[in-house]
């Protein structure tokens, strides 16, 4: 109980903060709504999630879904194209001497640049915020895959050589097993990058999604629903985190 205590002791305080914070603010702006009313606002939203009254006027979790498919479907796309490629460029020197000054190149680039092509590619909105969630994604596990293989060590692989085990056997036996922790970290940062990136790009190609509400929500001047969006978008950002910080620990686990 003492070492449950003392974890959670942390995150209430630095949750009660905010919340002090905010109410100060909200004291101090009178725009902005402090967090009873915010709450109550929120209470009233999530009792009717998802009704549906057409275009541009459905429920927060159909926003939440709509944004959650497309984040799934760039993420996947990333994942089975970057983490190969990170084994690949890790395993063949001359692969990752022609890759590496082209990663760096395009790594630092906006995700909101790659949105225009996106739209140019493809001439639709909803093709277009997927291919900004891929491109933007598939970095972090790219590089974090091929910092892995290069780490493995070389004992084992030259154990591997004297037994003259195959490729494959190299890769499921030796390789996969050193490398997942590095993965699952490509994971985790490419999760939080698709998830910046879905919201920033919802706001400009509109339709359904939590950044297409919470712009709309700024064009009605509904300050609270802003800030409430602002909260799912964190909460739900927070969770996947979460869900992939406990994957990875159950893989470590499980080779342990």
């Amino acid at each position: 109980m003492e070492r449950i205590a003392s974890a959670s002791a942390g995150p209430i305080t630095g949750f009660t903060l905010l919340l002090v914070i905010w109410k100060i603010i909200s004291l101090k702006v009178v725009e902005i709504p402090g967090p009873e009313p915010t709450l109550l606002a929120a209470i009233e939203l999530f009792k009717s999630p998802f009704y549906d009254n057409g275009p541009n006027d459905v429920g927060i979790g159909w926003n939440i879904l709509a944004s959650l498919g497309r984040v799934a479907l760039g993420f996947a796309l990333a994942a089975v194209v970057g983490i190969p490629t990170g084994f690949l460029i890790g395993r063949m020197p001359v692969l990752n001497a022609i890759c590496s000054p082209v990663i760096n190149l395009l790594r630092p680039v906006s995700p909101l640049a790659w949105l225009p092509l996106g739209l140019l590619l493809f001439k639709a909105a909803n093709p277009a915020a997927i291919w900004a969630i891929f491109i933007c994604s598939i970095w972090p596990m790219i590089i974090n895959t091929a910092e892995g293989v290069r780490r493995v060590p070389q004992d084992y692989l030259n154990v591997a050589r004297v037994l003259d085990l195959s490729e494959w056997k190299i890769f499921t036996r030796i390789l996969l097993p050193s490398v997942a922790p590095y993965v699952m970290t490509g994971v985790r940062l490419s999760i939080g990058t698709a998830w910046l990136v879905i919201v920033a790009a919802e706001m400009l190609t509109g339709g359904t999604g939590l950044g297409f509400w919470l712009w709309d929500e700024w064009n009605n001047l509904n300050v609270q629903n802003i800030l409430i969006a602002v909260l799912v978008i964190g909460v739900v950002g927070l969770l996947l985190d979460l869900i992939l910080l406990n994957l990875a620990k159950r893989l470590h686990h499980n080779e342990a």
